[in-house]
């Protein structure tokens, strides 16, 4: 056979046996497509250039090309801090305490980012209530946005309370800084006047222990707890009053 037919043969897909009888069909190697070549690399190159230069005339003329989405939008973070503070209080209720500490924290997070994005300058600071203090300024939050924003800071703070009171080790100093951000927008919180009496207590500062308990007991006259609390915390008094009586003697 010569060199053209052997050539032919292949192109077709067959093999001469030299016998006559027509060997099977050959099944052609299936290659993967190759965009590694010179002109495809030309054209990327060719693309980034033109993109390059389309960005550098949007920022020269003081626009964008694309307008991307913001993520910091008010309404933005005020929808993920409530989506936060949502999360910890199933989790609370899931009794998955440390998770529900980890998404309040989220929520506070959020707000204190929506204090930079209003312009606050206190918003990165350690102040008692981080949001609290910019609400009233302009901005372009609703009335509805601005009290579900309030709320949901005291009750972040609260349950982050509630969480620690849960823990196996109790850290009552947290206990305490909490509650007592929660008292100072609003001074008859019966829950932080409550959960301030019990960390004072277990701090050893046992009149003002008293002091919260008392504060308590008059939002929630029947609360069992509150009572029990008083009654603990009388009965430390009353014990170290009658030991500095001894020692005095």
């Amino acid at each position: 056979m010569s060199n053209m037919s052997v050539i032919k043969a292949g192109l077709e897909g067959r093999a001469d046996g030299g016998g006559g009888g027509g060997s099977p069909r050959l099944q052609p190697c299936a290659q993967p497509p190759n965009n590694s070549g010179g002109g495809g690399r030309t054209k990327d190159a060719r693309y980034q250039q033109q993109l390059q230069h389309q960005l550098q005339q949007q920022r020269h003329h003081g626009g964008s090309m694309l307008k991307q989405p913001s993520h910091n939008e008010p309404a933005d973070v005020v929808r993920r801090a409530l989506d936060f503070k949502s999360q910890g209080t199933q989790c609370y209720k899931d009794k998955k305490y440390r998770e529900a500490i980890g998404k309040y924290h989220r929520a506070l997070l959020e707000i204190k980012g929506l204090c930079r994005v209003l312009g606050d300058p206190d918003a990165g600071s350690n102040s008692p209530s981080s949001f609290l203090p910019s609400i009233g300024r302009s901005s372009p939050l609703t009335d509805e946005q601005k009290g579900a924003m309030e709320n949901a800071e005291l009750e972040c703070y609260n349950s982050l309370a509630a969480c620690l009171l849960q823990m196996e080790l109790v850290n009552y100093e947290r206990v305490k800084e909490y509650c007592l951000k929660v008292l100072l927008k609003e001074g008859k919180n019966f829950k932080a006047l409550y959960r301030s009496g019990v960390a004072y207590y277990h701090l050893g500062d046992f009149q003002k222990a008293l002091h919260y308990l008392k504060e308590s007991h008059k939002q929630e006259p029947s609360d069992t707890n509150v009572i029990r609390y008083i009654q603990l915390t009388e009965m430390k008094i009353r014990r170290n009053a009658q030991r500095e009586k001894k020692e005095a003697t």
